[in-house]
């Protein structure tokens, strides 16, 4: 298994997509690497030689932000929302949409499945006698 970024790629698949499972690596940026590289993007990862392996992870680590950088970007960028109470950093301590989706339905799973509708957990009313 070639392992590029600490990430062990998988080698039955082509190595366009697989180097989609590092993270911060997509399908455009994949092809955009393979062509700096100048690797076929139908070739199977296990039949990268070391040299090109070796000239993938150049790349990506140059030029690129992945796996732990590109998350604590993340984290901090949110984090810094949240201390200046921006609409966007209230919505992510309030663990809302904050992107303008509604909430009054759709929203189950960033609520934690909340149910508040009619039918769900109620009583079956008295049978009249």
């Amino acid at each position: 298994m070639p392992r590029i970024a600490g990430i062990n790629i998988p080698e039955n698949k082509r190595i366009e997509v697989a180097l989609t499972y590092i993270y911060g690596i997509g399908l455009s940026l994949s092809r955009k690497i393979l062509t700096q590289a100048q690797i076929d993007f139908s070739r199977r990862a296990s039949e990268l030689k070391p040299e090109e392996i070796n000239k993938l992870k150049e790349i990506i680590e140059k030029s690129y932000k992945i796996e732990g950088e590109l998350k604590r970007e993340i984290t901090n960028n949110i984090k810094r929302l949240k201390e200046i109470g921006c609409w966007r950093g209230l919505r992510h301590i309030k663990k809302l949409p904050a992107r303008g989706q509604r909430t009054r339905t759709n929203t189950r799973t960033i609520r934690g499945n909340v149910r508040k509708t009619m039918g769900s957990g109620r009583r079956p009313p008295p049978e009249p006698t």
